[in-house]
């Protein structure tokens, strides 16, 4: 059952559609590397798409209906897009769900230090991550600043190509003997992955009348030049840190990736590169009314378990479904869970791809592809599939169903071979419903690395696939 590459039926259009799709991908990421970045973007671009926010309605009392296009968001970082169909919404919902935060390095609370000349702020890392490959790369800080008297202060420092960049240092390889006996695991240590922001010391003028801040030069001269930069630049105090959200992650735009400019490689592909896909297919439908509510969800906090007020596994998309339903005149419990449980969801989660550097950790004949279409994985887990949702018999022959009526490139996989490793998504959540739940994804390699890689013809496969889905009136 090998399945053809996607590549071969594309007439013109055809691959001038998919060129389009994945430029504005590689935009899309390129802007947007933090979670509430992609929040962002995904509110302005359903607000330009007609969607008005559930909140001014919930406030209003007013009453939605088939057409109705409606967002809710959490904490500035999760965000539920519903187009509200013809069908009552007790008779289930179509669901896209996918996440929006990737592997990075966080800023810690009290993370500014001096050490022989060289100012560094000190990280903690998020979600799986091969520490040594954030070593001597260009990386960028990009987050927010909460202050005590109520300001946000958006930090965006190194995209720009104006900008300075940040990096973790390395150690060379004439001093390297030791470092390279040790395992990969050990080479870099979480503790050591501190990026590096400075190295001019604060220089106090002759007649200064800030004793403390002669002193405090004395004693740290460069961190108190970083300190002087960021209250020029942005006001912040270093006690500001303490409430700050301020991510580490990879310097730089997505690119085309092959002299043939088939692939895209760029940060944070897992997973919005099903979230971008997602958010488009929801998008796509415009004005059209569906027969069952389409629903896409972008959430955060999937790479450390889906934990945590905007994660899959808070009541954000329970409670937000409820106000929907209310406001359609079909409010109350039981009329609720009856949604849940009728309803079906693809779990947008990327899948890895086969990469023939490291053949013996795959399966061939279960594993995906790059270039052969939209990956569905009946089950995730690992070992005897521990911590899996297992989409039925039934609900995978109707998806077959709806991507061949729509001639939609699609294959099947396994996440490498049995006792090879293994993960999860956060398909197991709203499994627990009672609705059908499949894995649906695009193939990746170099999966948590800072730059990861995708083909252009999956990213196609995978918009017209998650239209289709959400169209299906059955």
């Amino acid at each position: 059952m090998e399945r053809d590459v996607a590549w071969k039926k594309y007439d013109d259009a055809a691959l001038d559609a998919c060129e389009a799709l994945a430029a504005d991908y590689i935009t899309f990421i390129s802007e947007n590397k933090t979670e509430r970045e992609c929040a962002t973007a995904a509110i302005a671009a359903a607000e330009a798409a007609g969607y008005e926010p559930l909140a001014d309605c919930m406030a209003a009392g007013t009453p939605v209906g088939p057409g109705s296009k409606l967002w809710a968001c959490a904490q500035g970082k999760a965000v539920i897009l519903a187009h509200v169909g013809s069908e009552p919404l007790s008779l289930g919902l179509n669901i896209l769900g996918a996440h929006i935060d990737s592997p990075r390095l966080d800023i810690k609370q009290n993370p500014l230090y001096e050490a022989n000349d060289f100012a560094l702020l000190d990280t903690h890392y998020y979600g799986g991550i091969k520490n040594y490959q954030w070593t001597a790369l260009p990386l960028a800080l990009h987050g927010v600043v909460a202050t005590t008297d109520g300001e946000i202060i958006d930090v965006n420092v190194g995209d720009d190509p104006a900008d300075p960049v940040f990096c973790v240092t390395d150690l060379l390889p004439h001093l390297g003997a030791q470092q390279m006996e040790k395992t990969g695991a050990k080479v870099v240590e979480g503790e050591d992955l501190d990026i590096l922001v400075g190295n001019r010391p604060l220089v106090i003028a002759e007649g200064e009348a800030d004793t403390d801040k002669k002193k405090a030069a004395e004693k740290d001269p460069v961190k108190q030049m970083v300190l002087s930069v960021l209250s020029g630049k942005y006001g912040i105090a270093e006690e500001d840190f303490l409430s700050a959200e301020l991510e580490v992650v990879p310097a730089g735009r997505a690119r085309d990736l092959g002299f043939d400019r088939s692939m895209v490689i760029g940060y944070g592909q897992d997973d919005r590169v099903c979230a971008y896909t997602s958010l488009r297919a929801q998008l796509a439908l415009g004005d059209d009314v569906p027969a069952r509510t389409a629903v896409c969800v972008l959430v955060d906090k999937e790479e450390i378990g889906s934990v945590g007020a905007t994660g899959m596994g808070s009541l954000f998309f329970e409670n937000t479904i409820a106000e929907i339903m209310e406001l359609a005149g079909e409010g109350g419990t039981l009329p609720l869970r009856r949604a849940l449980s009728r309803s079906r969801m693809l779990s947008s989660d990327v899948s890895a791809g086969f990469d023939p550097a490291y053949a013996s950790v795959f399966e061939a004949k279960n594993s995906a592809f790059l270039g052969r279409g939209l990956v569905f994985n009946k089950y995730t887990g690992a070992r005897g599939k521990s911590g899996s949702n297992d989409a039925s018999a039934e609900y995978v022959a109707q998806v077959r169903r709806i991507m061949d009526d729509a001639d939609v490139s699609f294959q099947t996989a396994e996440l490498g071979r049995v006792d090879a490793g293994g993960g999860g998504t956060i398909a197991y959540i709203p499994a627990k419903y009672g609705m059908d739940v499949i894995d649906s994804g695009v193939p990746v390699l170099s999966m948590h690395s800072p730059w990861e890689v995708t083909s252009k013809a999956d990213i196609y496969e995978a918009r017209r696939g998650y239209e289709a889905f959400l169209r299906d009136p059955s």
